[in-house]
Protein backbone atom coordinates (compact mmCIF):
# COMPACT_ATOMS: atom_id res chain seq x y z
CA UNK A 1 0.00 0.00 0.00
CA UNK A 2 1.34 3.43 -0.93
CA UNK A 3 1.93 5.94 1.86
CA UNK A 4 -0.26 9.08 1.99
CA UNK A 5 1.10 12.40 0.82
CA UNK A 6 1.04 15.91 2.22
CA UNK A 7 0.30 18.21 -0.72
CA UNK A 8 0.56 21.98 -0.40
CA UNK A 9 -1.03 24.08 -3.10
CA UNK A 10 0.75 27.43 -3.07
CA UNK A 11 -1.58 29.94 -4.68
CA UNK A 12 0.92 32.82 -5.05
CA UNK A 13 3.06 30.71 -7.42
CA UNK A 14 0.29 28.63 -8.98
CA UNK A 15 2.16 25.48 -8.03
CA UNK A 16 2.15 22.65 -5.52
CA UNK A 17 4.68 20.61 -3.58
CA UNK A 18 4.23 17.23 -1.94
CA UNK A 19 5.90 14.87 0.49
CA UNK A 20 5.23 11.18 1.09
CA UNK A 21 4.44 10.76 4.77
CA UNK A 22 4.37 7.74 7.05
CA UNK A 23 2.57 9.23 10.01
CA UNK A 24 1.55 12.24 12.05
CA UNK A 25 3.93 12.70 14.97
CA UNK A 26 2.14 15.58 16.68
CA UNK A 27 -0.58 18.14 16.01
CA UNK A 28 -1.15 21.28 18.07
CA UNK A 29 -3.59 24.13 17.60
CA UNK A 30 -2.28 27.20 19.39
CA UNK A 31 -4.18 30.45 19.75
CA UNK A 32 -2.37 31.65 16.61
CA UNK A 33 -2.17 28.70 14.21
CA UNK A 34 -2.32 24.94 13.62
CA UNK A 35 1.06 23.21 13.73
CA UNK A 36 1.58 19.63 12.51
CA UNK A 37 4.71 17.50 12.45
CA UNK A 38 4.75 14.55 10.07
CA UNK A 39 7.29 11.82 9.50
CA UNK A 40 8.23 11.45 5.83
CA UNK A 41 9.82 8.65 3.84
CA UNK A 42 12.78 10.65 2.48
CA UNK A 43 12.82 14.13 4.06
CA UNK A 44 12.97 13.37 7.79
CA UNK A 45 10.39 15.24 9.83
CA UNK A 46 8.12 17.81 8.20
CA UNK A 47 6.55 20.75 10.04
CA UNK A 48 3.57 22.56 8.59
CA UNK A 49 1.75 25.62 9.88
CA UNK A 50 -1.85 25.96 8.76
CA UNK A 51 -1.06 23.37 6.11
CA UNK A 52 1.94 25.23 4.68
CA UNK A 53 5.40 23.68 4.71
CA UNK A 54 7.69 25.35 7.23
CA UNK A 55 10.63 22.97 7.16
CA UNK A 56 11.94 19.48 6.69
CA UNK A 57 14.86 17.87 8.49
CA UNK A 58 16.52 17.26 5.13
CA UNK A 59 17.06 20.77 3.83
CA UNK A 60 16.24 23.43 6.43
CA UNK A 61 19.95 23.99 7.15
CA UNK A 62 20.26 25.82 3.82
CA UNK A 63 17.67 28.41 4.81
CA UNK A 64 19.03 28.94 8.32
CA UNK A 65 22.62 29.34 7.14
CA UNK A 66 21.71 31.77 4.38
CA UNK A 67 19.52 34.02 6.52
CA UNK A 68 22.04 34.09 9.39
CA UNK A 69 25.57 34.04 7.98
CA UNK A 70 25.03 36.39 5.03
CA UNK A 71 23.89 39.11 7.44
CA UNK A 72 26.46 38.42 10.16
CA UNK A 73 29.35 38.32 7.71
CA UNK A 74 28.14 41.56 6.09
CA UNK A 75 28.29 43.46 9.39
CA UNK A 76 31.87 44.41 10.36
CA UNK A 77 31.49 43.42 14.04
CA UNK A 78 28.08 42.00 15.00
CA UNK A 79 27.67 41.85 18.75
CA UNK A 80 23.96 42.49 19.39
CA UNK A 81 21.54 40.43 17.29
CA UNK A 82 17.76 40.24 17.33
CA UNK A 83 15.71 37.55 15.58
CA UNK A 84 12.04 38.27 14.99
CA UNK A 85 10.22 34.99 14.45
CA UNK A 86 12.55 32.03 14.15
CA UNK A 87 10.57 29.91 16.58
CA UNK A 88 12.17 26.67 15.38
CA UNK A 89 15.48 28.06 16.78
CA UNK A 90 17.58 27.03 13.77
CA UNK A 91 18.57 30.61 12.95
CA UNK A 92 19.41 31.20 16.61
CA UNK A 93 21.74 28.20 16.54
CA UNK A 94 23.53 29.53 13.44
CA UNK A 95 23.94 33.02 14.92
CA UNK A 96 25.43 31.64 18.11
CA UNK A 97 28.18 29.88 16.16
CA UNK A 98 29.80 33.32 15.87
CA UNK A 99 32.02 33.83 18.89
CA UNK A 100 31.95 37.62 18.59
CA UNK A 101 28.19 37.76 19.15
CA UNK A 102 27.56 38.85 22.73
CA UNK A 103 23.78 38.68 22.95
CA UNK A 104 20.93 37.32 20.81
CA UNK A 105 17.27 37.94 21.51
CA UNK A 106 14.77 35.75 19.69
CA UNK A 107 11.19 37.00 19.78
CA UNK A 108 8.53 34.71 18.36
CA UNK A 109 4.82 35.05 18.97
CA UNK A 110 4.05 31.33 19.30
CA UNK A 111 5.78 29.23 21.96
CA UNK A 112 4.22 26.08 20.51
CA UNK A 113 6.54 26.25 17.49
CA UNK A 114 9.58 26.14 19.76
CA UNK A 115 8.17 23.34 21.90
CA UNK A 116 7.53 21.17 18.84
CA UNK A 117 10.93 21.99 17.40
CA UNK A 118 12.62 20.85 20.61
CA UNK A 119 10.81 17.53 20.40
CA UNK A 120 11.03 16.81 16.68
CA UNK A 121 13.94 18.92 15.38
CA UNK A 122 16.33 18.84 18.37
CA UNK A 123 19.34 19.56 16.16
CA UNK A 124 17.95 23.08 15.65
CA UNK A 125 17.76 23.77 19.37
CA UNK A 126 21.26 22.71 20.43
CA UNK A 127 22.22 26.22 21.54
CA UNK A 128 18.99 27.30 23.23
CA UNK A 129 20.73 27.19 26.61
CA UNK A 130 23.68 29.29 25.47
CA UNK A 131 24.10 32.08 28.08
CA UNK A 132 24.15 34.64 25.26
CA UNK A 133 20.66 33.61 24.12
CA UNK A 134 17.41 35.20 25.28
CA UNK A 135 14.24 33.51 24.01
CA UNK A 136 11.00 35.38 24.51
CA UNK A 137 7.48 34.77 23.26
CA UNK A 138 5.77 37.99 22.37
CA UNK A 139 4.61 40.20 19.52
CA UNK A 140 7.65 40.97 17.37
CA UNK A 141 6.13 44.19 16.10
CA UNK A 142 5.73 45.49 19.63
CA UNK A 143 9.19 44.28 20.64
CA UNK A 144 10.95 46.16 17.84
CA UNK A 145 8.87 49.28 18.40
CA UNK A 146 10.06 49.38 22.00
CA UNK A 147 13.76 48.73 21.31
CA UNK A 148 16.19 51.50 22.20
CA UNK A 149 17.41 53.55 19.27
CA UNK A 150 20.64 52.20 17.79
CA UNK A 151 20.68 49.15 20.07
CA UNK A 152 20.91 46.37 17.44
CA UNK A 153 23.74 45.45 15.07
CA UNK A 154 21.96 42.75 13.04
CA UNK A 155 18.20 42.29 12.85
CA UNK A 156 16.99 39.04 11.28
CA UNK A 157 13.32 38.70 10.37
CA UNK A 158 12.82 34.94 10.13
CA UNK A 159 9.10 35.00 9.45
CA UNK A 160 6.52 32.83 7.80
CA UNK A 161 4.71 33.95 4.64
CA UNK A 162 3.16 37.45 4.84
CA UNK A 163 -0.21 36.24 6.08
CA UNK A 164 -1.69 35.73 9.54
CA UNK A 165 0.63 36.60 12.46
CA UNK A 166 3.47 37.56 10.06
CA UNK A 167 1.50 39.97 7.89
CA UNK A 168 2.62 43.05 9.81
CA UNK A 169 6.31 42.23 9.28
CA UNK A 170 6.24 43.34 5.64
CA UNK A 171 5.27 47.01 5.79
CA UNK A 172 6.75 50.48 6.17
CA UNK A 173 5.74 50.98 9.80
CA UNK A 174 7.63 47.87 10.87
CA UNK A 175 10.67 48.76 8.78
CA UNK A 176 10.70 52.26 10.25
CA UNK A 177 10.93 50.75 13.73
CA UNK A 178 13.71 48.43 12.48
CA UNK A 179 15.61 51.40 11.06
CA UNK A 180 15.42 53.24 14.37
CA UNK A 181 16.50 50.20 16.41
CA UNK A 182 19.54 49.47 14.25
CA UNK A 183 22.93 51.02 14.97
CA UNK A 184 24.41 53.28 12.23
CA UNK A 185 26.12 50.39 10.43
CA UNK A 186 23.31 47.94 11.18
CA UNK A 187 22.04 45.24 8.84
CA UNK A 188 18.45 44.11 8.40
CA UNK A 189 17.72 40.80 6.66
CA UNK A 190 14.40 39.13 6.00
CA UNK A 191 13.19 36.03 4.18
CA UNK A 192 11.68 37.25 0.91
CA UNK A 193 9.96 34.28 -0.72
CA UNK A 194 10.59 33.01 -4.26
CA UNK A 195 12.77 35.21 -6.51
CA UNK A 196 11.41 33.34 -9.51
CA UNK A 197 7.68 33.84 -8.92
CA UNK A 198 7.26 36.59 -6.33
CA UNK A 199 9.22 39.55 -7.68
CA UNK A 200 6.28 41.84 -6.95
CA UNK A 201 6.41 40.94 -3.25
CA UNK A 202 10.19 41.42 -3.11
CA UNK A 203 9.90 44.80 -4.82
CA UNK A 204 7.14 45.81 -2.44
CA UNK A 205 9.39 44.90 0.51
CA UNK A 206 12.29 46.89 -0.92
CA UNK A 207 10.01 49.85 -1.61
CA UNK A 208 8.67 49.83 1.95
CA UNK A 209 12.23 49.52 3.32
CA UNK A 210 13.28 52.49 1.21
CA UNK A 211 10.38 54.60 2.48
CA UNK A 212 11.46 53.71 6.03
CA UNK A 213 14.94 55.15 5.44
CA UNK A 214 17.07 52.28 4.16
CA UNK A 215 19.12 53.20 1.11
CA UNK A 216 20.94 50.01 0.08
CA UNK A 217 19.45 46.61 -0.72
CA UNK A 218 20.54 43.17 -1.85
CA UNK A 219 18.32 40.18 -2.57
CA UNK A 220 20.21 36.90 -2.34
CA UNK A 221 18.66 33.78 -3.93
CA UNK A 222 19.41 30.22 -2.89
CA UNK A 223 17.98 26.74 -3.45
CA UNK A 224 15.36 25.52 -1.00
CA UNK A 225 13.94 22.26 -2.37
CA UNK A 226 11.07 21.94 0.11
CA UNK A 227 9.65 25.42 -0.57
CA UNK A 228 7.41 26.33 -3.53
CA UNK A 229 9.44 26.62 -6.79
CA UNK A 230 12.51 25.19 -4.99
CA UNK A 231 14.15 28.63 -5.03
CA UNK A 232 14.02 31.10 -2.12
CA UNK A 233 15.68 34.35 -1.08
CA UNK A 234 16.62 36.74 1.68
CA UNK A 235 16.65 40.49 1.25
CA UNK A 236 19.18 42.61 3.15
CA UNK A 237 19.07 46.34 3.82
CA UNK A 238 21.76 48.59 5.31
CA UNK A 239 21.55 51.94 7.03
CA UNK A 240 25.02 53.02 5.93
CA UNK A 241 28.46 51.71 5.00
CA UNK A 242 30.01 50.27 1.88
CA UNK A 243 27.46 48.49 -0.33
CA UNK A 244 27.36 44.83 0.74
CA UNK A 245 31.02 44.04 1.27
CA UNK A 246 31.40 41.04 3.54
CA UNK A 247 34.04 39.44 5.69
CA UNK A 248 35.31 36.05 4.60
CA UNK A 249 34.63 33.05 6.76
CA UNK A 250 38.39 32.64 7.17
CA UNK A 251 38.22 35.59 9.57
CA UNK A 252 35.85 33.57 11.76
CA UNK A 253 37.08 30.54 13.67
CA UNK A 254 34.80 27.73 14.73
CA UNK A 255 31.83 28.47 12.45
CA UNK A 256 30.94 25.10 10.90
CA UNK A 257 28.52 25.17 7.97
CA UNK A 258 26.99 22.64 5.61
CA UNK A 259 25.98 25.00 2.77
CA UNK A 260 27.23 28.55 3.34
CA UNK A 261 30.74 29.42 2.11
CA UNK A 262 32.49 32.58 0.96
CA UNK A 263 31.92 31.47 -2.63
CA UNK A 264 28.21 30.84 -2.02
CA UNK A 265 27.89 34.34 -0.52
CA UNK A 266 29.64 35.91 -3.50
CA UNK A 267 27.50 33.96 -5.93
CA UNK A 268 24.27 34.96 -4.21
CA UNK A 269 25.26 38.63 -4.43
CA UNK A 270 25.95 38.27 -8.16
CA UNK A 271 22.33 38.60 -9.17
CA UNK A 272 21.14 36.86 -12.29
CA UNK A 273 20.40 39.24 -15.18
CA UNK A 274 16.64 38.78 -14.93
CA UNK A 275 16.75 39.71 -11.22
CA UNK A 276 18.87 42.79 -11.85
CA UNK A 277 16.35 43.92 -14.43
CA UNK A 278 13.28 43.12 -12.31
CA UNK A 279 14.33 44.45 -8.90
CA UNK A 280 13.78 48.08 -8.01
Amino acid sequence: MNSPWHIEKFQPTGSAIGFEITGLLESVTSKFQKIDVHQTTQWGNLMTIDGQVMMTSKDIFIYHEMIAHTALMTHPDPRRVVIIGGGDCGTLTEVLKHKGVEHVTQCDIDECVTKLSKRHFPELCERNDDPRAEIIFSDGLKYIAECDEGSIDVLIVDSTDPVGPAEGLFNQNFYRDCFKALAPNGVLTQQSESPLMQIDLINEMRSEMRKAGFAQFATLPFPQPSYPTGWWSVTMARKSGAYFDYRTMNAESGVPTLYYTDEVHAGALSSHPFLKEALI
